[in-house]
């Protein structure tokens, strides 16, 4: 929560949810193992997509201080309204796929019988889903919103059409497969069941 650089705080984001991918492993369940799967696949567009929009950032600014920012929506509307987007998908909101692989893996570690009370596992694991949201809205807060106080953040120019053609197909894929996960999860069914078979 403290980490002063979007950078770091993206990539800490990123440990955290290989950390639920390790959970959803270990549960080695239907659920458990395809929401790590598809936790895999989510961490790949939405922990790509932050990266890319602190890149383009800090390529009109030269800097991933999160202090250095803030009341970006009005010079920046078409990039505040991505980042938040992509951010979302990052913690889990409903509608995106961040929402499936989570779901899938505290369902997962709740009907588990690999521990023996796997409610206060699957409770202290839903603590790092409320954490992540804590934080990465924390950031939200501070590069977006509030009063520009920083001339240099006022001049700012707008995503351009190559940066918004690099976007655009990660975030159809966030709301795809957050909307239908049944495409992917139908797929890795048959191996996943395979795997916990020989094992």
């Amino acid at each position: 929560m403290m980490q002063p650089d979007i950078k770091k705080l993206v990539a800490y984001s990123s440990v955290s949810h290989l950390g639920f991918v390790m959970l959803g492993l270990f549960v080695f369940n239907l659920q458990g193992t395809q929401g790590g799967i598809y936790q895999m696949l989510n961490h790949g567009l939405s922990t790509g997509a932050l990266f890319l929009l602190v890149g383009m950032i800090y390529d009109r600014r030269h800097t991933r201080i999160i202090e250095d920012f803030g009341g970006l929506w009005k010079p920046l509307p078409i990039f505040s309204a991505l980042l938040l987007v992509v951010t979302f998908s990052s913690i889990g909101l409903p509608g995106l796929n961040g929402f499936v692989g989570e779901f899938l893996i505290l369902l997962g570690m709740w009907t588990s019988t690999a521990v023996d009370h796997p409610w206060i596992v699957t409770m202290l694991a839903g603590t790092g889903v409320i954490w992540a949201a804590v934080y990465m809205l924390w950031m939200l807060q501070r590069v977006l919103f509030g009063t520009t106080t920083n001339p240099d953040n006022a001049r700012l120019r707008d995503l351009d059409t190559r940066e918004l053609g690099l976007l655009m197909p990660l975030l159809f894929l966030m709301l795809f497969m957050g909307v239908y996960p049944r495409v992917f999860l139908d797929r890795s069914k048959p191996s996943v069941e395979t795997i916990r078979n020989r094992v």
